[in-house]
């Protein structure tokens, strides 16, 4: 097709889920509604309590604060275009702000997958370096390593969308997902992929597998460290201060996994029930992590109890005074 004769791109329309029949959309947007509400409560109950309970001002816990506005943004970023697309049929998104958001989703994830490798780290020196832990892990350490993680996750992104971002795209502008990707927005250029593509694919395996290595290494360390300690009460106190961020980890993690895997042993899925499981180990995690902290973070809980109890006390006792 010759210069003069194509027509560029300059919005792209996002599908939602392609196979899904008109009569079930209503449904299917009410539950994402709920999905990202209950995500920003329960997150910003996190926030709550973390802000006014300075019991909770500990390496681990700053360490969940970053978790918590991370999953707040990815599904700012994500969702209300999604559910609008569904309420209102809005399913047109602007060519640069379809950029922005692929910015910001592949910025936060690659935050999430940091942040969750200094969970990782924070188990590995607390158990099986718990004399050298206080030294090593002070609040100001935390902050310093919490700043870099969203300060290096800037760059690989940034780097995708500015390759990215002059292709040309000239054919169909249709993004067969709930929002926009590297890999949804790519394969609509008019020109060869695979320049951009590999490049892109390699940096998302550093960033997903680097970290994966060292949280497997750790806790192969800590699961050897545990078991010899010889008092039984004793390992089960040690792995319950891990469980909580081992829970989160195998949810971000497992599912990534498989797909990637799958993808490369020759598993075939479609694209409805691909982009169902991506939106499973995209969404599910930010609104299931702060239930997690509430029920296996002693601290959180206790905190959560406090407040709580503060808030119903006062109410019986007016009560009772009328």
């Amino acid at each position: 097709m010759s210069e003069g004769n194509r027509t560029f791109v300059t919005e792209f329309v996002l599908t939602g889920f392609p196979g899904l029949h008109p009569k079930y959309e209503g449904i299917v947007s009410a539950v994402l509604f709920f999905v990202y509400f209950f995500t920003v409560m329960g997150n910003a109950v996190i926030i709550f309590l973390f802000a006014t309970d300075r019991s909770l001002h500990k390496p681990m816990y700053y360490i969940i604060l970053n978790l918590t506005v991370s999953d707040i943004l990815f599904s700012t970023t994500t969702l209300p275009k999604i559910i609008s697309r569904y309420w209102f049929q809005s399913g047109t998104i602007s060519f640069t702000a379809c950029f922005v958001q692929m910015y910001f989703v592949h910025y936060l994830g690659t935050v999430n997958s940091y942040i969750l490798f200094l969970m990782a780290l924070d188990r590995y020196l607390s158990i099986c370096h718990p004399l050298r832990y206080p030294v090593i892990f002070k609040n100001s350490t935390i902050l310093i390593l919490s700043v870099s993680a969203w300060i290096t996750a800037k760059l690989g992104p940034l780097v995708v969308v500015i390759r990215a971002y002059p292709l040309p795209y000239c054919a169909s502008n249709i993004i067969k997902h709930c929002y926009c990707d590297h890999i949804g927005i790519t394969v609509l250029a008019c020109t060869d992929r695979a320049p951009y593509g590999i490049p892109a694919f390699g940096m998302a395996m550093v960033v997903l597998l680097a970290p994966l290595a060292f949280i497997v290494f750790s806790y192969c360390s800590i699961l050897k460290t545990v078991l010899k300690i010889a008092n039984v009460q004793g390992r089960l106190k040690s792995l319950s201060t891990c469980s909580t961020q081992l829970i989160v980890i195998l949810l971000y993690y497992l599912p990534r996994c498989f797909i990637y895997l799958a993808s490369n042993v020759g598993i075939k899925f479609s694209r409805d029930i691909q982009i169902v499981i991506i939106m499973l180990y995209s969404l599910c995690p930010p609104m299931i992590n702060p239930l997690i902290y509430c029920l296996r973070a002693k601290d959180i809980r206790a905190s959560f109890w406090k407040k709580l109890q503060r808030k119903t006390t006062p109410q019986k006792n007016h009560s009772l005074t009328s």
